[in-house]
């Protein structure tokens, strides 16, 4: 009898691993569809899709535990319900970190040239990027674009963020939080990534 409650748990397992698999490997349309929320937090970040996996993980276990004669639905179900709880509270993660790393950008905001600006940064010329990049080593984000401006924020290696815009003439961008521009970062330290953030065009 032992021996069966540990088969089946094992099975439980591997069958909410696989679905945290799924989740890692899947792209961020696909995993959309297959549970609702894990992706699309409005702030950039990798807590929300780590949150989904281990939420994933950890429902699967508790579905398997306590679904009686139909592990494989409780596996399933739990998994998914866990994917949706992690996602959420990884979001909210996100969301904290960013307001900790630069502020209440929402508080203090103006528009220019169809953006929103936070009020720590200075206005630019503007030409529309509307995707994610990823900070290639850990870098400062300055009030205006140039290297001598003041420092608002940083970036660390391999972090994503939305690149909202170019600045026109030059190789700075404008980085967002929220679809607001709380920072520029240059060029050289940041590239595209395969990630899009909700809301881009």
């Amino acid at each position: 009898m032992l021996t069966s409650k540990i088969h089946r748990l094992v099975g439980g397992g591997a069958a909410a691993a696989f679905i945290a698999g799924a989740l890692t490997v899947a792209t961020p349309l696909q995993a959309q569809t297959l549970i609702p929320g894990v992706t699309g937090c409005s702030v950039p970040g990798g807590q929300q899709e780590g949150g989904a996996v281990v939420g994933a993980v950890l429902g699967g276990l508790l579905g398997n535990s306590v679904s009686g004669h139909n592990r494989t639905t409780g596996t399933v179900l739990g998994a998914a319900a866990g994917a949706a709880a992690g996602s959420a509270i990884g979001c909210q993660s996100q969301k904290t970190r960013a307001q900790r790393q630069y502020g209440d950008s929402q508080s203090g905001t103006y528009a220019r040239g169809g953006y929103r600006l936070s009020s720590a940064i200075a206005p630019a010329s503007y030409r529309r990027i509307g995707e994610t990049f990823m900070a290639t080593r850990s870098v400062n984000l300055r009030a205006a674009p140039t290297t001598n401006s003041g420092r608002v924020g940083s970036l660390r290696e391999g972090e994503r963020f939305q690149a909202l815009a170019s600045v026109a003439g030059s190789d700075w961008i404008l980085v967002g939080q929220g679809g607001v521009g709380v920072g520029y970062v240059h060029g050289a330290y940041a590239e595209p990534s395969a990630h899009t953030y909700a809301g881009s065009n």
